[in-house]
């Protein structure tokens, strides 16, 4: 077992989760694999399990009966982790907007820097999107510019989803008491860490549009953030 592992939540990913596995297993130093599936009808745990075979001891699987939200997905990963003695959790999607490489970055900057977290980042220098929009592009910023000014939290990129925790970060967390499952869970793992005294490093990052498959987001997923932003920050507070 390596010290590492990544969490990829997965709903009808059939067209790049071979490819992400196969790319995450050949990186240095070595990372595991917990792929959350939430009831892909196109086959995506299939897909999983057959790649598990001459890999056991470092792909694994959790199969979910349906869509239950991304950050229930990723809540589920994190004490699956915590139970098995991993070093460093990470996030990160299965579409490769992620740049698989960049894990050993968010590794790094907790490992050796000594970060209680990293997140890969759009919006610091040397962050960049590509192949979006320009009001996609002003959407997610003004959004992380919003939560910043709101809660007062020192990270620029607040709905990023590409993160490294160290264990002893998510084992501080209250992990039962996280309450959305969207795009606002993201921002209110990062405000529990922020609140909780740990530090966070945001590590420059180039985000890229999904080539294979469909996206997930939504305007219902934006109305969570923007909505549940000042609720957050009164109720974790207290």
């Amino acid at each position: 077992m390596n010290e590492r592992l990544v969490i990829i939540p997965t709903y009808n990913e059939k067209e790049n989760i071979r490819d992400i596995l196969d790319h995450v297993l050949r990186l240095q130093p070595g990372f595991d694999v917990l792929v959350v599936d939430d009831g892909s009808p196109d086959g995506t745990a299939s897909i999983v399990k057959e790649r598990m075979v001459p890999d056991p001891d470092r792909i694994h699987l959790i199969e979910r009966p349906g869509k239950l939200g991304l950050g229930t997905a990723y809540i589920a990963g994190f004490k699956w982790a915590i139970e098995r003695g991993y070093g460093f959790i990470f996030e990160m999607d299965a579409d490769f907007s992620h740049d698989p490489n960049d894990l050993v970055r968010l590794y790094e900057a907790c490992a050796v820097e000594g970060t209680g977290m990293s997140v890969g980042s759009r919006y610091v220098k040397g962050g960049q999107v590509k192949d979006w929009s320009w009001d996609r592009i002003l959407l997610s910023f003004t959004a992380s510019l919003y939560v910043r000014m709101v809660l007062w939290l020192g990270v620029r990129d607040t709905t990023a989803g590409f993160v490294c925790y160290r264990r002893q970060v998510l084992e501080a967390l209250p992990l039962d008491e996280v309450k959305f499952v969207g795009y606002a869970f993201q921002i209110e793992m990062k405000y529990r860490v922020h609140v909780a005294g740990f530090r966070i490093t945001e590590v420059p990052i180039t985000f890229v549009d999904r080539l294979k498959g469909k996206s997930k987001m939504n305007s219902s997923i934006f109305k969570e953030a923007f909505l549940g932003v000042l609720q957050m920050r009164a109720r974790i507070r207290r």
